[in-house]
């Protein structure tokens, strides 16, 4: 699984998230995102405009991690199994 590597490439410039969407043209809210959740679905356009405001390649930008992390994997909820005197009532 990859990793967005955002949040810790922008920290050691030092750019906050507001400098980084006026460098990048990317919204606030974007960045805000990926900051928060390093594993978002990215384009590969909005990546490209990152790496340029950071002046980092694209690459460089990721992370290879094992495995799914626990905030992120599924989370099943048990199914409801009614007892044999108990009746179904949606």
């Amino acid at each position: 699984m990859l990793k967005l590597k955002l949040k810790e490439i922008a920290s050691t410039k030092p750019i906050s998230m507001s400098k980084l969407s006026r460098l990048s043209d990317v919204s606030y809210d974007t960045i805000q995102q990926i900051y928060h959740t390093p594993y978002k679905d990215v384009n590969l356009s909005t990546l490209e405009k990152l790496a340029d405001a950071l002046e980092v390649d694209v690459c460089d930008l990721f992370e290879k991690v094992k495995g799914v992390p626990e905030d992120i994997s599924p989370k099943k909820k048990p199914k409801k199994v009614a007892n044999s005197s108990e009746r179904y009532s949606p």
